[in-house]
């Protein structure tokens, strides 16, 4: 009966030191348990802003036209003999165009040169009558009436001989118009008539029409608003518009080649468009090689000044909001994200021009965008150039040499 009571005793002991253990062994354990790391602070890359001189430039749809355009009209009626050009090809100031048949305008003017001789003849004679008269008058061997008639008779015969050298000389000019030349030099296009054709003086359809190429006009349309926008920063003083080539423009063709060519702001219209609110811009470009043809499409970029404190961001950095208003993140003095509405004037390749909203010296984050947002603390790192997040340094290792990480 006592040795059943101490094994009862054992057994009690065993369990209660078995139960310590265990208890011993699970505290242990779940010391050993890692620890939750503390929440990271994200990294972004910023951009610190600068200002800059930025050469504001507006590049305007527009199209060509001739430097100068003449329309060949005959000026005398006639039957046309020969065609003297081709078409499609180069041709001089005064260059025969076409042969108008001269025979009867050679004949009007013989006619005239006839009638002209006959009136200067005639007019020696009647010079001398007067004379005669005029002596005899004093002496009174004639009457006050014959010397008259006689006066009156040589004034028509000077009055004649003007009268048929004005016909001589129309009758040359005439005979002059039977040659009909190219009033300018350029190129002259299709011509509307053939040899054997009728044509009449003045007539309403063109004979051809000659265009002057090299130089050549390009007209574009800027909007009014636009001009009245350009007028009042140039009058703040925003902009500035100095130095020789203010007034240069540059080119694009209709396939986005540029053209090799700079050319010159001519003049600007003086009235507005009512139907499109825009005026022209009138630029003169040097066409040596033909390249630029009439009624070509074309986009003109002109200069409009300078903006010395330009800043300029890339476009990346730029949001919108839900009013579509735009904005960009910056990191404030405390390390905090905040955010800054914007006012952009224009995309210049791939950075927007800032006009209201950022100073020199704000740091605009461009690469994590997506991990942050207003009031969060963030790590900065330096954006690169190329576009590229630049990681912070890692960390130095504390393994030893010879043994393996844990």
């Amino acid at each position: 009966m006592q040795l059943d009571k101490m094994s009862a005793d054992n057994y009690t002991r065993w369990k209660t030191l078995l139960t310590a253990f265990g208890c011993v062994l699970c505290l242990t354990a779940c010391n050993r348990q890692p620890q939750a790391p503390p929440p990271s602070v994200p990294e972004v890359a910023t951009i610190t802003v600068a200002t800059q001189p930025v050469v504001l430039t507006t590049e305007l749809p527009g199209r060509t036209s001739p430097y100068r355009i003449a329309e060949i009209r005959p000026q005398v009626n006639g039957l046309i003999l020969k065609r003297l050009f081709t078409e499609g090809a180069d041709v001089k100031a005064g260059q025969e165009l076409y042969q108008i048949d001269p025979a009867p305008f050679q004949a009007a003017l013989d006619n005239a040169k006839a009638a002209l001789g006959r009136a200067e003849a005639n007019l020696p004679a009647i010079q001398v009558r007067v004379k005669r008269y005029k002596e005899a008058l004093a002496d009174k061997a004639v009457s006050q009436q014959d010397f008259d008639d006689a006066d009156a008779a040589l004034k028509q015969a000077e009055a004649d001989v003007q009268y048929y050298k004005a016909m001589l000389e129309t009758a040359r000019i005439n005979l002059n118009y039977a040659h009909v030349v190219s009033p300018i030099s350029g190129r002259i296009g299709t011509s509307t008539v053939t040899d054997g054709a009728i044509v009449t003086a003045y007539q309403p359809v063109a004979l051809a029409t000659v265009q002057q190429l090299d130089p050549i006009y390009v007209d574009v349309p800027q909007s009014a608003t636009d001009l009245l926008r350009l007028q009042k920063r140039l009058k703040a003083g925003q902009i500035k518009r100095e130095g020789a080539n203010v007034k240069m423009v540059r080119l694009f063709l209709p396939d986005g080649s540029s053209y090799s060519h700079e050319g010159t702001l001519a003049f600007q219209d003086i009235s507005v468009d009512p139907t499109t609110g825009s005026v022209v811009l009138r630029m003169v470009f040097p066409n040596p090689d033909g390249v630029l043809l009439p009624g070509m499409f074309v986009r003109g970029v002109v200069l409009e000044g300078v903006d010395d404190q330009g800043i300029l961001i890339p476009q990346q950095t730029v949001a919108r909001d839900t009013k579509g208003n735009a904005v960009a993140l910056i990191v404030g003095t405390d390390g905090k994200v905040e955010q800054r509405q914007l006012i952009l004037d224009r995309a210049l390749g791939d950075s927007w021009l800032v006009t209201s909203g950022l100073a020199a010296g704000d740091r605009v984050i461009a690469e994590g965008l997506q991990k942050v947002r207003p009031g969060v603390p963030v790590k900065e790192v330096p954006f690169d150039k190329d576009g590229k997040q630049r990681s912070s340094p890692p960390a130095a290792s504390t393994t030893k040499p010879g043994t393996k990480p844990s």
